[in-house]
């Protein structure tokens, strides 16, 4: 399978709420804004995390990345707003073993980071596959939710 999937090439122009107006007052909102060293990719995330119901409850995305990147983006903002920050650290942790250790590819509400698995095979693209999960992470963690 190539890297450069059709599926691959259709997720990275379907990405949802870039630019999406979010109530950046609410107390419960977060970002992170990442770069990948290696290819200078960048994603700004922004979540708004209801800590009552234990889910993402508003989301926007701002990409800046390869069509790798933009991918891996675009599977996160399908399925962000209504998972939960165990689900998301959940994925970005299984999406890193698929790219480095040969991991399970996922079912459930990622399941789509299925089409990423090619990706494996080149380690210098790696860095801009995980950059939305990281971001996403590191946003959670910035209202103080951790894994």
């Amino acid at each position: 399978m190539s890297v450069y999937s059709s599926k691959i090439l259709e997720l990275s122009t379907n990405i949802k709420n870039i630019g999406h107006d979010i109530d950046r007052s609410d107390p419960n909102y977060s970002t992170s804004h990442k770069v990948s060293k290696i290819c200078g990719s960048e994603i700004t995330i922004e979540i708004i995390y209801n800590r009552e119901k234990q889910i993402v409850e508003d989301f926007s995305i701002n990409p800046k990345a390869c069509a790798l990147g933009q991918a891996s983006a675009s599977i996160l903002s399908h399925s962000i707003i209504g998972a939960s920050a165990n689900e998301i650290f959940k994925a970005r942790d299984d999406l890193k073993k698929i790219l480095k250790e040969n991991g399970q590819l996922p079912d459930g509400r990622f399941w789509e980071m299925r089409y990423l698995e090619p990706i494996s095979e080149y380690p210098s693209r790696h860095a801009s596959t995980m950059l939305a999960w990281d971001a996403a992470c590191t946003a959670l963690e910035g209202i103080g939710i951790s894994q």
